[in-house]
C-alpha cells in the first residue's frame, strides 16, 4: 500500500495503517501509538451518530490515563476566581440540570494526507471525525459558581495527559484556552456521556469539553483543571501549536511560509464538508439498476441546508435528500437515487452548502499544519453491462 492516501482525484477514503484492537474499542486504523491515534473506518459513518466504539482517538502526549478513581478525581475550577471549588463527577450530575447536544468532533488534521506538498503530522484520511450526542453540564454553569474575578480574560482547560512535546517548548502538559468573552464557552459542555453512555478511556473518561463547531484541538479530554486567567495564554499549544494563515480557507503557499510573510492565527471553526460513504466503490455496478448513494455533511458555521450530487463528474448538479435536522452541529445524512443508464466510469461528487452561505469549493488548500481541507470529495464507480 502507499504511504498516503492523496491528492490524486479518487485518493483511499481511509488511512493506510494497520488495524488494531484497544481497550473499548472496535478494530480501528492506526497512525500512531504514542500519542494514539486511532482512525475510524468509513463504514461506521452510515449514521448520524458515530457509535461509541468506533469513535476515533486523538492524544498528544503519550502519558494517557488508563484509570481514573472516581472517589479521588474531582473537577477543579481555579485561577483568577472568588470562589475556587471542585466537583466530583456525583455532583455534577446531581447538582446541575444536564444539557445534550448533537455535535461534530474533527481532528484538526483530518484529511492532511491530501495536502500536497506534503506536511508533517499524522497522515490522516478522512475518517479523524465523529458524531455524538454529548451530555453533561454548561461550562457557564460551572464558571458561575466559581464567581471568576474582574480582570479575567482567559479560560484554561487541561486534562490528564502529560508526557515530552515538542523538545524546548514547555509542552509536557496539553493546554488550550478560549477568551472569556468568546461566544462559544455559552455553547460549551462539559460532557460525561456520548450517545447515552459513559465516554470511553480513550476518548476522555471521566468527562470532557465539548466546543460545538470547533476543531477537535479545544475539546479537551479527561478535564480535569479548568483555570481562569487574568493574562493571555501563551503556552506552546496557543501560541505556537494549531496556528493557520490568516487568509481567505487558510491557503498560502511553502514559498510565502519560508519567506516568513504569512500572518498565523489560532484555527477555530471547521467548514463545511460532505462525504460519499456507500457504496465505496469496491464493487462494479450493474447498468440500469438504481441505487442508492448514501452521505453526511457537516459545518462549524450553522446546520446543513443542502447537499448537490453531480453524476457527470461535476459538470451539473441535482439535489441530494437530506435526512433528519438533529441540530446545527451535529452531522446530516442525505440519500440521492442514481441510475446509471450504460456501462462505464463514473465520477460522484457531493457538495454541501450550510445556513451561514458556505458552500464547499472544488480548490484545494495548503498550509504547514495540514489544516482546513474541504475540498469536493469524489468517487469512482465502475457500470457493468447488467446482460
Amino acid at each position: 500500500m502507499p504511504s498516503f492516501t492523496g491528492p490524486g482525484a479518487n485518493p483511499y477514503w481511509n488511512s493506510v495503517g494497520p488495524y488494531v484492537s484497544e481497550p473499548q474499542k472496535a478494530p480501528l486504523l492506526l497512525l500512531t501509538d504514542r500519542g494514539v491515534q486511532l482512525e475510524t473506518p468509513r463504514s461506521y459513518f452510515q449514521t448520524a451518530f458515530t457509535p461509541n466504539h468506533a469513535f476515533y482517538v486523538r492524544w498528544h502526549l503519550d502519558g494517557i490515563p488508563s484509570a481514573v478513581d472516581l472517589k479521588e478525581w474531582r473537577l477543579h475550577i481555579e485561577g483568577n476566581v472568588a470562589k475556587p471549588i471542585s466537583f466530583s463527577l456525583a455532583e455534577l450530575i446531581r447538582k446541575f440540570p444536564a444539557e445534550s447536544i448533537a455535535a461534530v468532533n474533527q481532528c484538526s488534521g483530518n484529511s492532511r494526507s491530501r495536502l500536497e506538498p506534503r506536511v508533517a503530522g499524522g497522515q490522516w484520511g478522512n475518517g479523524a471525525m465523529g458524531n455524538a450526542r454529548w451530555t453533561g453540564v454548561r461550562l457557564r454553569e460551572l464558571l458561575r459558581a466559581a464567581a471568576p474575578k474582574t480582570g479575567s480574560l482567559q479560560i484554561q482547560f487541561q486534562g490528564l495527559d502529560s508526557g515530552a512535546g515538542p523538545e524546548g517548548y514547555g509542552s509536557h502538559f496539553f493546554l488550550k484556552s478560549f477568551d472569556l468573552a468568546n461566544p462559544v464557552l455559552d455553547e460549551c459542555v462539559v460532557a460525561y456521556a456520548m450517545n447515552g453512555e459513559p465516554l470511553s478511556m480513550l476518548n476522555g473518561f471521566p468527562v470532557r469539553l465539548v466546543v460545538p463547531g470547533y476543531f477537535a484541538t479545544y475539546w479537551m479530554k479527561s478535564l480535569t483543571w479548568i483555570r481562569v486567567l487574568d493574562k493571555t495564554d501563551d503556552n506552546f499549544w496557543m501560541k505556537t501549536a494549531y496556528r493557520i494563515p490568516d487568509t481567505p480557507r487558510g491557503n498560502t503557499t511553502p514559498d510565502d511560509v519560508k519567506a516568513g510573510t504569512v500572518k498565523m492565527i489560532p484555527i477555530s471553526r471547521m467548514p463545511v464538508r460532505s462525504f460519499l460513504i456507500s457504496p465505496d466503490g469496491d464493487a462494479k455496478i450493474p447498468a440500469g439498476m438504481p441505487v442508492q448513494v448514501r452521505g453526511i455533511a457537516f459545518s462549524g458555521y450553522g446546520g446543513v441546508t443542502k447537499v448537490d450530487v453531480s453524476v457527470d463528474g461535476l459538470k451539473t448538479w441535482q439535489p441530494a435528500r437530506l435526512g433528519e435536522d438533529l441540530g446545527r452541529y451535529s452531522f446530516r445524512t442525505w440519500e440521492f437515487t442514481w441510475k446509471p443508464k450504460a456501462p462505464g466510469r463514473y465520477t460522484l461528487a457531493a457538495r454541501a452548502s450550510d445556513s451561514a452561505g458556505n458552500a464547499q469549493p472544488d480548490e484545494v488548500v495548503w498550509n504547514p499544519g495540514g489544516y482546513l481541507w474541504n475540498r469536493i470529495e469524489r468517487q469512482d464507480y465502475f457500470v457493468g453491462a447488467a446482460e
